[in-house]
């Protein structure tokens, strides 16, 4: 093994990470409510890719933008959460729908959990 794969995250089994259904719950509000405007999205870096996470970024700024241009101000979402679907499609990967039910529309998000150095790290996001 070298140096640089020695220090490299270390991709971790599923029976050796925690169970991926709170981490689902609290990311999806997480998302929601950066997309919101109430909550500021380098909260939830930590819990993402890079990737991914510049993902969120550029969507967060796309809804900002719209709320601005309709003179909308944030406000905190009210939403249910319906129902979470969970697969493993691979050993320490998580593929994960989340769906929500808000007031004017019920939404589907998509969430790609890898274990990394013994924790979950969201690699993928979409809002549908």
């Amino acid at each position: 093994m070298t140096l640089h794969e020695y220090f490299a995250p270390q991709p971790t089994s599923t029976v050796e990470l925690p169970d991926p259904a709170p981490l689902l719950r609290s990311l999806t509000q997480g998302v929601l409510e950066v997309l919101a405007g109430v909550r500021e999205v380098d909260q939830l870096a930590r819990w993402f890719s890079e990737d991914a996470f510049r993902s969120l970024v550029s969507r967060a700024n796309l809804s900002a933008r719209a709320r601005s241009a309709r003179g909308v101000s944030p406000a905190r979402p009210t939403f249910a959460l319906r129902s979470i679907r969970v697969t493993e499609p691979v050993d320490g990967v998580i593929e994960a729908v989340v769906v929500v039910a808000g007031p004017g529309r019920t939404r589907a998000v998509a969430i790609r959990l890898e274990g990394l150095d013994r924790r979950w790290r969201a690699s993928s996001l979409a809002i549908l």
